[in-house]
């Protein structure tokens, strides 16, 4: 198919537990806007009664059925990647496709989380020095924005996480792409010295969310040197950015991260240009309004 010409747009999202996502409402007010017919539905894997490795049935049958992309969530990134003709260069780098688009019967896969990170933090953090970065989180998230953070220049990126294995395995991997000495990992045990010595601080677990509330780690750990940035987009105030924002610290939310990555998938399916800015008062609404996990 190709995108740019048609007005009407069929896409879905394949994931777990998807059914509060604001995915659909994010793409269809802009698609309204631009005047496009824009169908975003769920395909949850719950509600389907199939196992994430049957990602593959549903790509095949979502190009069968004319859909024109997909958006990929968890725990099917790094699943969907067997099943797709072709990656884009983020994608293969990263191991992992949050995006599919379908192009003359190919399945294509790209990564969007990486890009949304990078433009919501180029937007909102633009000054902030990214010499000694230390990142709590090495699941799916916590490699997207490593890749992004070291993308926008970061010195260094120390990975923190409850499984130091998984840590190990995202800071070797980003020393591979990246070049060795960009990335080390440690245990959540060193966070207090860590984060005394950095200049920002990526968080990347779910803790924060309306569902898993709380601090991914005591607040005296912060001081007012300290950036901090947040990968949990509801609520868009989680209670670490609160308690950061009241030590002095300058912060971004996860807001721009959503809104950045959907605007990328939303160019990709279409060809057209999204109104971030709008997206951004879309999503402050959407989130504010419904304040449940994604």
């Amino acid at each position: 198919m190709s995108h740019g010409t048609q007005d009407s747009y069929l896409v879905a999202l394949i994931g777990s537990g998807i059914g509060p996502s604001l995915s659909p409402a994010l793409h269809e007010r802009e698609a309204d806007r631009q005047g496009l017919r824009y169908v975003y539905r769920l395909l949850d894997i719950d509600v389907l009664g199939v196992p994430p490795e049957a990602v593959g049935d549903l790509v095949r049958a979502a190009r069968d059925l004319g859909f024109d992309g997909l958006n990929i969530t968890h725990p099917c990134k790094q699943l969907v990647i067997p099943h797709l003709d072709g990656l884009a260069p983020q994608a293969e780098a990263l191991g992992a496709v949050n995006t599919v688009v379908f192009d003359d019967g190919r399945a294509v896969g790209h990564n969007t989380d990486v890009t949304g990170f990078a433009a919501s933090f180029a937007r909102g953090l633009p000054d902030a020095p990214l010499e000694r970065v230390v990142q709590l989180g090495a699941g799916g998230a916590g490699a997207a924005v490593a890749h992004a953070t070291l993308t926008l220049g970061a010195g260094r990126v120390t990975v923190v996480d409850a499984f130091p294995e998984r840590a190990a395995a995202l800071a070797d991997s980003l020393n591979r792409h990246f070049g060795a000495g960009r990335a080390d990992s440690t245990t959540p045990d060193r966070l207090a010295r860590l984060l005394s010595r950095a200049d920002g601080v990526v968080h990347a677990t779910p803790t924060g969310m309306a569902a898993h509330p709380g601090l991914p780690f005591p607040a005296e750990f912060l001081h007012a040197g300290l950036w901090v940035a947040e990968v949990v987009y509801r609520p868009l105030e989680t209670e670490l950015l609160r308690t950061a924002r009241a030590q002095g610290c300058a912060v971004l939310d996860g807001g721009g991260m959503a809104v950045f990555q959907a605007a990328d998938a939303f160019r990709l399916f279409t060809g057209q240009e999204p109104d971030s800015t709008r997206m951004l008062a879309d999503i402050a609404e959407l989130a504010g309004a419904v304040p449940v996990p994604d």
